[in-house]
C-alpha cells in the first residue's frame, strides 16, 4: 500500500468525526500509523523556523492503542529534523497519547481535535531551575503539540512565502485565492496542479504543493509535470509525469486521481495547450469545485500563442474566458447574436478575473429570462413575416 493509499486510508476513517477503530489500526500497524502521523505534524509545525541548537532536543511520542503503545522519536539538532523508531539518546520530553486520538487531531474535523488522553512528562533538567522553562526542548515540545492540536493556521500568503512559491510576490495570487478557498481549510478536498517547476530536477520545484498541503490539513495534493518530479513526492503530496499537451496522457491522469475538487493550471501558460488541458480536466471537477488558469496576460504575447492585435481573440485563454462569460448569461442571449451553445453553459456558474489570473466555479447554471423569451418570440415573429 503506498503512503497516499494509507493516508487515504485515515482520512476515511476519521472523516465521520470518530477516531478509526481498531480493524484500520491493524491494517495499516500502529507503528505505521505513529510514524505517519508524526511525519505530518512535523511538517505543519515549521520546526525550521526555531533556528539551530546547540544540543540536540529529542521527544518520545508514546502513542497507546489495544495492542500496546507505538513509539516514535523526534530528534532536532544541527543535522536538521529526523524521526525514526530508534531512540538516539534518552528522551527530553515523552508525549503520552492514545493513537486513535492523534489520528482524529491530525486529519479528523477541526471541531474533533482532542488532547484528553495526553500526557507530557518532562525528562530534562531541573524543572525548577531558574530559567528552565527558556530551554530549547520546551520549544520544540510547544510547537509539536501546538501543529497536533491543530492551534496555528498560516495563511496562504506566509505558506507560499514559507515554501518559496510565486503564488505570493509578483502575481499576489494568494489574496484572490483565499477569498474563494477560506471556507474550505478544514474540508476533505483533492487538488490538483499542472506544473510543478524545478525543469528536470527531480526534486526541483513543487512549492505550490507544499503550500496548498499546509493550507488544507486534509487534501490530497497532486501534480502534473512533463519532467519527473519524484523527488517531490512526500505525505499527501503525489506527482504524476504527464505532457500537457498529450491529451490522453491527461486524460489518464484526471480517471485516476480525480474527481478533483481544486486544479490549478500553471503550466505551460500557452493558450492552445491551456484551452485543451481545461477541455480535459474541467469535467473532472466536482460540482462546487473551482478550475484556475494562472497568467492568463500570455494570452496577449504572440510568443505564448497569444494576440498581440485582436483583443477578442477566441483562441486565447482570455478570449476563451470572455465567451464562458457570454455561457453563463446564455438564457439572456437573443437570436440575432447567432452564438452556438456550449457544454460549459449549464455548468459554470461563476466566473471571476482578477489580474493574470482567472477562477471558475463550477455548478449548475440554469435559469429563465422572461424579457429575453419576449425578444426572442418578437424576432422569430419578424422572420415569418
Amino acid at each position: 500500500m503506498s503512503i497516499d493509499e494509507e493516508i487515504l486510508r485515515l482520512l476515511d476513517a476519521t472523516a465521520a468525526g470518530l477516531e478509526p477503530g481498531a480493524d484500520t489500526l491493524d491494517e495499516l500497524g500502529p507503528d505505521r500509523v505513529a510514524r505517519i502521523l508524526l511525519d505530518e505534524i512535523v511538517d505543519r509545525a515549521r520546526l525550521d523556523t526555531l533556528g539551530t541548537f546547540a544540543d540536540t532536543v529529542v521527544v518520545e511520542f508514546r502513542l497507546a492503542c489495544h495492542t500496546g503503545a507505538a513509539i516514535v522519536f523526534l530528534s532536532l539538532g544541527d543535522g536538521g529534523c529526523t524521526v525514526s523508531t530508534e531512540p538516539p539518546r534518552a528522551a527530553d520530553v515523552v508525549v503520552g497519547q492514545q493513537l486513535g486520538e492523534v489520528c482524529l487531531a491530525v486529519f479528523g474535523p477541526a471541531e474533533s481535535v482532542s488532547a484528553s488522553t495526553r500526557s507530557v512528562y518532562w525528562n530534562h533538567g531541573n524543572l525548577l531551575e531558574p530559567g528552565a522553562a527558556a530551554a530549547p526542548v520546551f520549544a520544540v515540545t510547544q510547537r509539536l503539540l501546538g501543529a497536533l492540536d491543530r492551534r496555528e493556521r498560516p495563511g496562504l500568503a506566509e505558506l507560499a512565502v514559507r515554501f518559496g512559491s510565486d503564488k505570493w510576490g509578483p502575481h499576489q495570487f494568494t489574496r484572490h485565492y483565499e477569498r474563494h478557498l477560506e471556507p474550505w481549510r478544514d474540508k476533505r478536498l483533492t487538488v490538483l496542479e499542472v506544473g510543478i517547476g524545478g525543469y528536470d530536477d527531480p526534486a526541483g520545484g513543487g512549492a505550490s504543493l507544499r503550500m496548498w498541503r499546509g493550507y488544507f490539513p486534509r487534501a490530497r495534493v497532486y501534480g502534473v509535470d512533463m519532467w519527473d518530479k519524484s523527488g517531490v513526492d512526500g505525505p499527501r503530496i503525489t506527482t504524476v509525469r504527464a505532457n500537457q499537451a498529450d491529451v490522453e496522457a491527461m486524460s489518464a491522469v484526471a480517471a485516476k486521481y480525480g474527481p478533483f475538487d481544486l486544479v490549478v493550471d500553471d503550466g505551460s501558460h500557452v493558450s492552445e495547450l491551456t484551452r485543451g488541458t481545461f477541455d480535459v480536466l474541467f469535467p473532472h471537477v466536482r460540482s462546487g469545485g473551482l478550475y484556475v488558469v494562472e497568467d492568463v496576460q500570455t494570452s496577449y504575447w504572440p510568443v505564448f500563442g497569444g494576440n498581440g492585435t485582436d483583443l477578442d481573440d477566441p483562441d486565447t485563454t482570455i478570449g476563451f474566458g470572455k465567451q464562458l462569460v457570454d455561457g453563463l448569461n446564455h438564457d439572456e442571449l437573443l437570436l440575432t447574436h447567432e452564438r452556438e451553445a456550449a457544454v460549459t453553459d449549464h455548468q459554470i456558474e461563476g466566473v471571476h478575473f482578477y489580474r493574470n489570473l482567472m477562477v471558475l466555479e463550477k455548478g449548475t447554471n440554469l435559469g429563465q429570462s422572461p424579457i429575453a423569451d419576449k425578444l426572442n418570440e418578437a424576432i422569430r415573429a419578424a422572420d415569418g413575416a
